[in-house]
């Protein structure tokens, strides 16, 4: 996968629901048990990666900011 493809999923990460991410993810999971090529499962498995830091972030945000209003 080339330089914009990862651009542009920096980019929709940072703008995507994350309930669009979460059914992205379910979708990239399933392609990844049927796919053999190594080299595209270890882009697959960067891209759920990159989707995990994106959700985890959020998350502690959402418990950052809740903490504050404490």
């Amino acid at each position: 996968m080339n330089h914009d493809f990862w651009k542009t999923l920096h980019g929709w990460l940072n703008v995507a629901h994350s309930d669009d991410i979460q059914a992205k993810k379910r979708l990239l999971l399933e392609m990844h048990r049927q796919i053999s090529d190594p080299g595209l499962r270890s882009d697959i498995q960067r891209i759920l990666r990159l989707m995990d830091r994106e959700l985890l972030a959020r998350a502690e945000w959402a418990m950052y900011c809740v903490m504050q209003l404490r």
